[in-house]
């Protein structure tokens, strides 16, 4: 029986790794996130909450559950409230993951047979953006205060001489059991369907990622055991305005109510990189991983929330 410990299942990527976890064969998945369960399904699964700020509260939910497998999906990943709250970036995205392995550690000394695996979720942020897509080797930039912090997350972990897998990702999209998450789709869906008039990005270029090929992706390096850095993205690189248009065009909504604008123009409080979009092919090899595309990804959303209603 294999123990994964999944933080920040609350979150769009959290529960679907909790998704496709539960009932897992062979498997005992904890989810673990601040404050009570919000996922609809309960069954499956055990959940504890859990503030990844708090070493002691770590430490004692490792050392009752002992996991083999730690997935920390748990982060600061507002790009611009990062660059207004500085601390709190630093405490959630490289003081939490410090106590990670520092934990990991400590009851790896107390039983030296049992190794703990420890899977961290990065982004595609930690590059400037001047050379993409990009490969696994690529040399990180940060260009903002959450890239940075993820970036130093990153070097904890590599450092760190215990079992590690790093999975960068960009722009997760889908829908949580609440519908209280929002992303680049469904902000756009909703908006649209009020005919609110939005101001969409025309000069950065992404990959979304649709979350339950991500979480696909983890629960793959969680039971392959595979170490090191993948890239784990959509396969489509497209412009962020192209993007919102398209979901215009597959949920029927007006496109007249989408105002194309610079970053120039924008003055995001935080710097982003212009082009990333990442080479998968690692992660096709090892974690047999086969992204949705952008269209099919729509489609997924698409029935998710005609579930919920």
């Amino acid at each position: 029986m294999k123990t994964i410990l999944v933080t920040g299942s609350n979150g769009l990527l959290g529960q679907k790794i909790i998704y496709a976890l539960r009932n897992k064969a062979g498997v005992r998945c904890i989810a673990t996130a601040i404050g009570p369960n919000r996922m609809t399904v309960k069954d499956g699964y055990v959940y504890e909450p859990l503030d990844i700020t708090d070493k002691e509260h770590i430490q004692k939910i490792v050392s009752e559950y002992k996991p083999d497998v730690i997935i920390n999906t748990a982060a600061l990943t507002n790009v611009d409230a990062c660059e207004t709250k500085k601390s709190e970036a630093i405490q959630l995205n490289v003081e939490a993951v410090q106590s990670f392995i520092d934990i990991i550690r400590e009851e790896e000394k107390k039983n030296p047979q049992k190794k703990i695996h420890f899977i961290h979720i990065s982004t595609d942020f930690v590059f400037d953006g001047e050379n993409g897509p990009y490969v696994e080797t690529d040399e990180p930039n940060p260009l903002s205060f959450y890239a940075q912090s993820k970036y130093d997350g990153e070097l904890l972990v590599q450092k760190s001489g215990i079992d590690w897998t790093i999975i960068r990702t960009i722009i997760i999209y889908g829908v949580v059991d609440d519908n209280s998450r929002s992303n680049v789709v469904l902000w756009a869906k909703n908006a649209l369907e009020k005919k609110q008039t939005i101001t969409v990005i025309n000069d950065q270029y992404r990959s979304p990622t649709l979350a339950e090929d991500l979480a696909d992706a983890c629960v793959s390096a969680a039971m392959k055991g595979v170490k090191g850095i993948y890239h784990v993205s959509g396969r489509e690189t497209m412009c962020i305005l192209d993007m919102v248009k398209i979901v215009a065009d597959f949920f029927h909504l007006d496109p007249s109510f989408i105002k194309p604008v610079s970053s120039e123009e924008l003055k995001q409080p935080a710097k982003r990189p212009p082009v990333t979009g990442f080479i998968i092919t690692k992660a096709i090899r090892d974690l047999g991983f086969h992204p949705h595309t952008f269209m099919e990804g729509l489609s997924v959303v698409k029935d998710k929330l005609e579930k919920m209603k």
